[in-house]
């Protein structure tokens, strides 16, 4: 009796997920081809950490009145850097939203059930770098921002160079502003274009191997197909001078040569598309791991990220370095 009880509930659990699931694919707009249309502005701003915090243990879901604590905190805006530190932007010049993911999940990592990154393997490469201080560095930089002591623009992190956005990835990871991506799409294509760097990545669909072993490029090869109402992306053939991973912007870990991602992007609804990646690294990482990032459609058109252009910013930490260096008496070093 008890098995049939429990085959009844099963059952209609089951109908109304699949109900639910009808439900929202018919609020779901498409394209003339029949395809989930993935096309639009989308906003990836959040305050949910990649990964739980350690003194959550095994909360996965913040309650209501935590979410709105965490919330109700993240509004501050700080007006002065910390004292004895220059500081860079306050808070108002952030863009880091003032909420967390729908469901009140503890982080965006959602595998390991612990929302943690999985152990490096021995052996495995992790730079670590640093906004406002100097620390030794090994080249190639391979984490977004800050970097080490500036001997020459190769000791300063990518985001620094322009040469990738520090929330572009791949994989897709909020942080700081411009969190914006925007979605082209046909039959063939998908295109992933990036406010921040205006970082671009076209995606074919239409089958056919990945590059060559040998060629290598910043964010990869990749190649679309769909699985249902999913459109899965598979990453290939990334750059040595890249990291498997970033946790954070002045983290990264692995090398590039040794990652495969994967990437699944959803229409949930009219105003939401569901983003999830899955990085698999056997000689960075003791297990693959998986996130999960909701984005919100936004009205507001991209703009240009001309990093480069004005940009004093990176001559003038070499000179400031150059500055530090004469009056310490080591000498004036010829790399500019």
């Amino acid at each position: 009796m008890r098995n049939r009880v429990l085959l009844a509930l099963m059952i209609v659990v089951s109908i109304a997920v699949s109900a639910t699931r009808a439900q929202s694919n018919a609020d779901v707009p498409r394209l003339a081809d029949g395809r989930p249309d993935l096309q639009g502005v989308w906003d990836f701003r959040t305050i949910t950490p990649l990964e739980r915090p350690t003194e959550l243990g095994d909360k996965a879901v913040l309650t209501a009145e935590e979410a709105a604590a965490i919330q109700a905190a993240a509004v501050r805006v700080d007006a002065e850097p910390p004292p004895g530190e220059v500081g860079a932007y306050n808070q108002f010049w952030y863009d880091q939203g003032a909420a967390v993911v729908d469901g009140l999940r503890t982080s965006l990592l959602t595998d390991p059930p612990n929302g943690r990154i999985p152990a490096l393997v021995p052996g495995a490469l992790h730079q670590i770098g640093s906004y406002g201080r100097d620390m030794p560095g090994e080249r190639p930089i391979r984490y977004r921002g800050g970097g080490s002591h500036p001997n020459s623009y190769e000791d300063r992190g990518l985001a620094e160079r322009c040469l990738l956005g520090f929330n572009a990835g791949p994989p897709v990871l909020p942080a700081g502003y411009n969190q914006n991506i925007q979605v082209f799409q046909t039959s063939d294509y998908v295109v992933l274009f990036h406010e921040m760097v205006h970082d671009t990545r076209i995606i074919p669909l239409t089958g056919g191997p990945h590059l060559a072993e040998g060629i290598r490029q910043w964010m990869g090869d990749s190649r679309g197909y769909w699985d249902g109402d999913t459109l899965v992306i598979e990453s290939t053939n990334f750059s040595d001078n890249t990291a498997s991973f970033n946790d954070t912007i002045t983290s990264g870990m692995g090398t590039g040569l040794t990652l495969h991602l994967t990437e699944r992007l959803r229409r949930v609804d009219a105003d939401t598309l569901e983003y999830e990646f899955t990085v698999k690294d056997p000689e960075t990482f003791s297990r693959p791991f998986t996130g999960m990032i909701p984005m919100s459609r936004s009205s507001e058109p991209v703009y240009e990220y001309a990093c480069h252009e004005g940009n004093y910013g990176l001559p003038n930490q070499l000179a400031g370095a150059r500055v530090e260096e004469l009056k310490a008496g080591t000498g004036l070093s010829t790399e500019r």
